[in-house]
């Protein structure tokens, strides 16, 4: 027995020409990709220590933290910090320094913080400290973009063998877009970009690859049902008979990643910012995206492949 269900995002059976916006969806999505490309270099990332290389020590002060009077106690005692920021609670507070050439100078570094804060805040006291040198750093961040990179690629591989190529090329188009797009918006909010956002952003390409999958799939199963529909209407119908399944997946991630974002705390609201805007971009760029370039790829050669089914019946109708 089949039980319709109570809620539906979208009404049944909608008939939503989505190729008519086609050209605008891959504008605006160009405009947004090369604004981000120039805000990567341009006022960059806000790159964390993972990549920056440094000292991070997370301080705890009695009262509310003053951050006037912990840069004075450090300017006093002549340490040049790169950066005093709150780190959740109000009497968290992050010290970061530059990197340090040796073990040593690291240890030497934090005793002279200790003693700075200890002279001129009483009460204050280091709960942790995260030391990463310049090599590290360096090798941290190659392996990162080696990372995405390989991602990118598995992925292309991974549709080409279940698709036809222009499904793929559409596909690895679309999701290098929605990485650019991602990077614009961490240089904008200034989050720290850490091996976590590497994490935030290789899960946002699966979710991605997921949402633009389900899409294709309809779109060659409507190839092999209708053989002599333009491929521009197959493809809005095939939006338009996943468009429940997508927009309910995408709403229930999103909903679930929301209150991380707001009430996750320092050390996870990145992540689930990185994740909320992803979805977005995501779900978005399968639609105005992907689908345009698969019908730009393929508009002739895919129905060209298709074509010969049809002709034998044409022939034994003419020519009992």
């Amino acid at each position: 027995m089949f039980i319709k269900p109570r809620f539906r995002l979208v009404p049944d059976n909608t008939r939503i020409q989505f190729m008519r916006g086609r050209f605008m969806g891959l504008l605006v999505s160009a405009i947004l990709s090369t604004a981000s490309v120039v805000l990567f270099f341009h006022p960059g990332l806000n790159e964390g220590i993972d990549f920056s290389g440094g000292v991070v020590m997370q301080v705890r002060t009695e009262g509310p933290a003053d951050f006037g009077q912990i840069r004075s106690a450090l300017a006093g005692e002549h340490i040049p910090d790169q950066g005093v920021q709150r780190f959740g609670d109000v009497s968290d507070v992050l010290i970061r320094l530059g990197a340090q050439p040796t073990e040593a100078g690291t240890q030497q570094a934090v005793a002279r913080v200790r003693a700075a804060l200890e002279k001129s805040i009483p009460g204050a006291r280091i709960i942790r400290t995260d030391a990463v040198g310049a090599s590290v750093s360096a090798e941290l961040f190659r392996h990162g973009l080696l990372a995405l990179g390989i991602s990118l690629v598995m992925i292309m591989v991974y549709i080409w063998f279940r698709f036809e190529w222009q499904f793929a090329v559409g596909a690895v188009v679309t999701l290098i877009l929605d990485v650019t797009k991602a990077i614009g918006f961490l240089a904008v909010t200034r989050i720290e970009f850490d091996l976590v956002m590497v994490a935030a952003i290789l899960t946002v390409l699966g979710y991605s690859t997921n949402d633009k999958v389900v899409v294709y799939d309809r779109v060659r199963e409507n190839l092999r049902k209708y053989k002599t529909m333009p491929l521009r209407e197959l493809i809005d119908l095939s939006i338009n008979e996943t468009l429940n399944r997508t927009l309910g997946t995408s709403m229930t991630v999103f909903l679930a990643s929301l209150p991380l974002a707001l009430f996750g705390g320092e050390s996870i609201s990145g992540f689930a910012w990185v994740m909320l805007f992803g979805i977005v971009v995501g779900t978005s760029s399968s639609i105005f995206i992907a689908a345009p370039i698969l019908l730009l790829l393929g508009e002739n050669r895919l129905r060209r492949e298709a074509a010969p089914a049809a002709v034998p019946k044409a022939k034994q109708a003419t020519h009992p």
